[in-house]
This record gives C-alpha cells, sequence and structure tokens, in this order.
C-alpha cells in the first residue's frame, strides 16, 4: 500500500514550534496551494500539515509567512473528544521533508506582496489565486 504526499504552496502564517511533553518539537502549519479550476481559472487548497523534530526545528528557524515550500509527506487521519465531549475528526499532511523552494530575497518580497490576501485567510477570508 501506499501512503505518500507532496505539496508545494506557501506557507499562511510564521510556524510557531510547540514541544510535547517528552521534548519531541513539533510545527502545525497551513499551505496555501493553487489548484486550476477550468471554469474559474484558478482557486487554493488549504491543507493542514504537522512536520515533527528536525523538520520541525527546521521550520521554525528558517521558515516564514510567505515562503514557498515543497513537503513530502504522507496523510494521516486522526480523532479526538474535544473539551465538550464532541468528537473531531482531522486529517492531515505530515511532512517528513520540507525544502525552501526560492531564496530570501524572493520570499520576503511574495510574503511582502500577499501579506494582506493570507491575512484575510486567517481572519476567514479567501484567497484571490
Amino acid at each position: 500500500m501506499i501512503n505518500k504526499v507532496i505539496l508545494v504552496g506557501r506557507i499562511i502564517k510564521d510556524p510557531e514550534l510547540r514541544k510535547t511533553q517528552s521534548g519531541a518539537s513539533v510545527v502545525s502549519f497551513t499551505l496555501a496551494c493553487n489548484r486550476r479550476v477550468p471554469s474559474q481559472g484558478q482557486d487554493a487548497d488549504f491543507i493542514n500539515c504537522v512536520a515533527w523534530n528536525k523538520t520541525a526545528d527546521f521550520m521554525a528557524q528558517y521558515v516564514r509567512k510567505g515562503a514557498l515550500l515543497g513537503i513530502e509527506g504522507r496523510i494521516q487521519t486522526r480523532n479526538y473528544d474535544d473539551k465538550d465531549g464532541k468528537r473531531v475528526y482531522v486529517t492531515e499532511a505530515v511532512a517528513n521533508s520540507v525544502q525552501l523552494l526560492e531564496s530570501k530575497k524572493d520570499a520576503q518580497s511574495e510574503a511582502a506582496m500577499q501579506n494582506d490576501e493570507y491575512d484575510d485567510y486567517v481572519d476567514g477570508g479567501s484567497l484571490p489565486f
């Protein structure tokens, strides 16, 4: 059986490093990945991702909002009960490796151009691409 995912997209906010009780590093993040829609031009999918250990440490140190990333990993599903006792189902991409796909200068320029657009999504809006 095969469970492999490869994604290229822009991270919508700076990653925040957290530590588990056992000391493992973890970063949760969302990638905006363009999708061509024949009747509408372009749209974007917002894919929840997670990275662990050295990959999480790398992201916390070098990745910033708007950076173009390539990730390789697998799809994972899980569920848990929230504080109200309601079952929550999660599907996410677990990144085994992450690569920055543009220079730091290009990333800063792109982040500045799309800053407001990413903020709109984080606040509940949608991206125009």
